[in-house]
């Protein structure tokens, strides 16, 4: 089966799982609320549905899966999922992204499972500023993460910084000399107004182009790096070489290049971050579809597909968080943490 493009020419190549939507931290920018109305745990999709999902996904154009959650380290025995996928030859490239709470403990056992790569949330280097942030106190653990992460031969970890206004975004530089210790690329990712950031506003995004402007400041002139590349992030070099990458779904969103779908642990396909519905994979996985069906029906969806949630969001006269509370205790499909982010 040839590789499926959508109504316009985005080919469908990058997969983000969700193995749970349960996590271990409560981020100001993702779930921000009291109490959460979860997925039923007999609705989660056991790691062999998972697979054969990969299966149908590869079938259909997809090369490329990333691992995610909530805290997909809160998921047992994760490794040998990330095993099951390693193993697929259609699968080129398998990331994975985490809070970094769990990491010390998993970091040499993603390694051996066959993980090529590891992105780590880190909002920031200050306790205090954690703990407002993520309401815990456990930035040690993150860090410590990290460290174990790195010695565990995963080069270059990414870091990636949600940059909040009047919270963080005073550390820009002091993430980007944290990644350079490490060998590591920090992106800084606009704050946006998706599923469960239910206390957004315009006022606390700090834009692409203010964060150039603070860089540039401190470091001099910063030059593009070109590339031919579907990668969410625009790439940056410092004067002296290092690079970082900057995020800006809310101020200059990028959905006309973008080729990622989003699968939810309960086997709920949503082709757009912003999407309001998806359509039930788990119902077809466990009434016995064939993987054949499966991509099928996979490429009948996203050559339907005209996503563009970001720019729709952009033209928005009054802007705000994107869904009432209200609704996302209803449906709590609607939540970042359960969509994967």
């Amino acid at each position: 089966m040839p590789s499926t493009s959508d109504l316009l020419g985005r080919p469908l190549r990058n997969l983000r799982i969700s193995v749970t939507d349960r996590c271990n931290l409560r981020c100001a920018y993702c779930m921000p609320e009291q109490n959460y109305v979860w997925l039923p745990r007999a609705d989660t999709l056991r790691f062999e549905e998972l697979a054969v999902l990969v299966d149908a996904f590869a079938l259909a154009g997809a090369d490329r899966v990333r691992i995610t959650g909530g805290e997909p380290l809160l998921r047992h025995d994760l490794a040998r999922f990330v095993r099951m996928v390693a193993d697929k030859p259609a699968i080129r490239d398998l990331a994975l992204t985490t809070n970094g709470l769990l990491l010390a403990e998993h970091a040499r056992e993603l390694a051996a499972a066959g993980l090529h790569r590891l992105t780590v949330s880190l909002d920031t280097l200050r306790p205090e500023t954690f703990r407002a942030l993520a309401q815990r106190d456990e930035l040690t653990s993150v860090l410590r993460g990290v460290e174990r992460a790195v010695e565990a031969g995963f080069r270059p970890i990414k870091i990636d910084t949600v940059v909040m206004a009047r919270v963080n975004d005073g550390e820009l530089v002091d993430l980007v000399e944290y990644a350079r210790g490490l060998g590591a690329e920090v992106r800084f990712i606009e704050y946006m107004d998706v599923g469960g950031a239910t206390r957004w506003s315009m006022e606390q995004v700090v834009s692409r182009a203010q964060m150039l402007d603070r860089l540039a400041s401190h470091y001099g002139p910063l030059e593009p790096i070109v590339e031919d590349s579907s990668a969410p992030a625009e790439r940056f070099r410092l004067p002296d070489g290092l690079a970082f990458g900057i995020i800006s779904s809310t101020t200059a969103p990028f959905c006309r290049s973008c080729d990622r779908s989003r699968l939810t642990a309960d086997g709920m396909w949503l082709t757009c971050l912003y999407a309001r519905a998806g359509l039930d994979l788990r119902a077809r996985v466990r009434a016995g579809a064939s993987v054949t069906e499966l991509a099928a029906t996979i490429s009948r969806g996203w050559a339907l597909r005209s996503d563009r949630g970001a720019e729709a969001r952009l033209g928005l006269a009054a802007r705000e968080p994107l869904v009432p509370r209200p609704e996302l205790r209803v449906n709590p499909h609607l939540e970042m943490h359960t969509r994967g982010g």
